[in-house]
């Protein structure tokens, strides 16, 4: 049985469906408990669940530091910070004890956590609000990295997560959370590591993920040639093989991301393209990014994102080459 919902109510769903299902899972986080979280995410779960949902005090280190100690000890934590900079301050957690624990210990210990995290911008929020840092937790071996791109994505990527044995970072895209609706099956899984081809085309392939994947989508609708259009699911593990048969099948490529375009994920993906499937480029690989400067504040953040209109324009630079 489907039911339409909000990316949102996606989120508080699948963690009510989880904390049924297994007795390991524990959600905890600021604001979590009594206040429903600061999106609402977790609305009402510390009333069914009190044991195994609960408010943590402001210290990100700390959130990320006891999801190690209760991953250790055969629980399955799902911790949220609030929103993804804040992990900034957890993130010598992530790298030194999280990613690495399994490696460490030979196997013996593992740390089965998802930290979810809601990130990105185009909701006008405050200074540290708003950051794309996708790159950097990719970058982290150990760590998978799931980024959703619709409720039903949502439920899926974050179900799928929360029973893998290994820890993943779930950004969620802030501006989505309220923005439309779609129908989102019971028990809905989608696996780590395989990327969804979103529009099937023959001219152009264009890879986008979180909220990117609404604004190229209205981009596609005015380009006059037959677009492909993948949206990765995860950063990291990457489904290269996905993204390198369309490139050989279009011979053009646009990567789009609203991080900073240094070091950005287009990068990698434009390196394994270069390895996969280089003999085929007709052009060479577009980026359509983020600017290389702090997200703005309101004034200036909607010409910092990429819109439909960059991306359009993106796309008809490789079509033209």
């Amino acid at each position: 049985m489907a039911e339409r919902l909000r990316m949102i109510e996606a989120v508080g769903r699948t963690l009510r469906s989880e904390l049924e299902r297994d007795d390991s899972v524990v959600v905890y986080g600021e604001d979590v408990g009594r206040a429903g979280g600061v999106f609402r995410a977790t609305e009402g779960l510390i009333d069914d669940y009190p044991n195994r949902v609960f408010d943590s005090p402001v210290a990100e280190a700390g959130i990320v530091g006891v999801g190690v100690g209760l991953a250790a000890t055969g629980m399955r934590p799902v911790p949220e910070i609030q929103f993804q900079s804040f992990l900034y301050q957890g993130f010598h957690q992530l790298a030194q004890h999280v990613a690495r624990i399994r490696s460490r210990t030979r196997g013996t210990i593992t740390c089965p956590m998802t930290i979810r995290t809601p990130y990105g911008g185009g909701i006008h929020a405050l200074e540290l609000h708003s950051e794309s840092f996708e790159a950097g937790f990719s970058h982290v071996p150990g760590l998978k990295v799931a980024i959703p791109s619709s409720p039903a994505e949502t439920a899926g990527l974050l179900r799928s997560s929360i029973r893998s044995p290994d820890p993943v970072v779930f950004m969620e895209p802030t501006r989505l959370y309220r923005s439309f609706r779609e129908e989102v099956p019971d028990d809905h899984e989608v696996p780590l590591g395989e990327a969804r081809v979103v529009e099937a085309g023959d001219d152009v392939t264009v890879v986008a993920w979180g909220s990117m994947l609404r604004e190229t989508l209205e981009a596609v609708d005015e380009i006059d040639a037959s677009v492909e259009v993948i949206d990765p699911r995860t950063l990291y593990p990457l489904d290269t093989e996905t993204i390198a048969d369309s490139v050989r099948k279009t011979g053009r490529c646009v990567v789009v991301h609203e991080a900073p375009r240094t070091g950005g994920l287009a990068g990698e993906i434009t390196a394994r393209i270069n390895e996969e499937a280089f003999l085929y480029l007709e052009a060479p690989v577009e980026r359509v990014t983020g600017y290389d400067v702090p997200v703005p504040l309101f004034a200036r953040e909607d010409g910092y994102l990429p819109d439909a209109e960059r991306i359009e324009d993106g796309i008809r630079r490789a079509l033209k080459y």
